[in-house]
């Protein structure tokens, strides 16, 4: 069960389908499922009939309890729980798994290359059709500004925002510490960002961008969140979701049986399926898509425009 992680060059955007197929996928079951301790080669070993053979014990497991735990605790639901993680112990795992620090194992380091490559085909993705001087972008739960930053080097006009306060001061600190040495050179417009959840968010963007986040989200949830971002994008949506598939599903349900305590929240896997009917219903179709992959990475990346 080992995965192709060669994915250094850019990846090419057709108009209509999937990335070449001799791309593997990108995978974005790390964000809880596989715990960060968990060497690869214990990963690589579980194939075929093991893989099968898992079944009977990932039967024992019991998630959906954990995860009651974990908003008990918090005094919430989802939200609160992705609220907490990323204010406390997931800021300081996630701030070093997107900077540049040497202190990550060879796991995170594979999430690292997943998340950079999601990233850099989103910029494929916005720049198709031309110059983002002056484009409007909302960037949706922007971490530690892995796109907002690059965005407003293009001269897009950016607004970043996330639910966790630590994030955005973090992003905060890394667009003055990058954009400042370029203000010479063409002034790149700070992005402008604001501590606010998904369903908060107001204004006309011409982009909207929602990278990794989804996997935060049960269906349900994920579909109301789609139909807000849409009502905000005048012309492009552009989503990652960790893809709901019957191999991928077992590779999450193999990461829960380790679960971290201090890493886990919750991880939903999403069917493409799914995501194109809650596109649907508010007036929107794919116009493009691909699945990205590293070895502890996957991730489908979608552009949705209206009908």
């Amino acid at each position: 069960m080992t995965f192709s992680s060669s994915l250094f060059t850019p990846i090419p955007f057709p108009t209509t389908h999937r990335f070449s197929p001799k791309l593997k996928p990108l995978r974005t079951v790390t964000v809880t499922a596989v715990p960060a301790e968990l060497d690869g080669t214990a990963i690589a070993v579980i194939g075929g009939g093991s893989v099968a053979a898992l079944a009977a014990a990932l039967s024992l497991t019991d998630p959906e309890r954990r995860r009651r735990l974990q908003a008990e605790e918090v005094g919430g639901g989802d939200k609160e729980v992705v609220r907490e993680y990323f204010n406390n112990n997931g800021f300081e795992r996630w701030r070093k798994i997107y900077g540049e620090t040497d202190d990550v194992n060879r796991v995170q380091r594979d999430i690292r290359l997943g998340h950079s490559k999601t990233v850099e085909n989103a910029i494929l993705m916005l720049k198709d059709e031309g110059s983002l001087q002056g484009v409007t972008v909302c960037d949706a739960g922007c971490g530690t500004g892995s796109l907002a930053v690059p965005l407003a080097k293009e001269g897009a006009i950016v607004l970043a925002t996330d639910i966790s306060a630590a994030m955005v001061a973090e992003a905060e600190k890394q667009a003055r510490e990058q954009l400042q040495s370029e203000s010479e050179n063409g002034a790149p417009i700070m992005p402008k960002f604001e501590v606010r959840d998904l369903e908060s968010l107001d204004g006309k963007y011409d982009t909207v961008v929602c990278l990794d986040v989804l996997i935060h989200y049960p269906q349900n949830k994920a579909d109301g969140m789609i139909a807000h971002l849409a009502s905000l994008a005048e012309n492009r949506l552009i989503l990652s979701f960790a893809p709901k598939t019957f191999y991928y599903d077992m590779l999450k349900r193999i990461g829960e049986l380790f679960p971290g305590p201090s890493k886990a929240t919750r991880a939903y896997l999403h069917s493409e399926g799914d995501i194109e009917r809650a596109l649907r219903k508010v007036g929107w179709k794919i116009r493009k898509r691909g699945l990205i992959s590293t070895q502890f990475y996957f991730a489908n990346l979608i552009e949705a425009v209206p009908v």
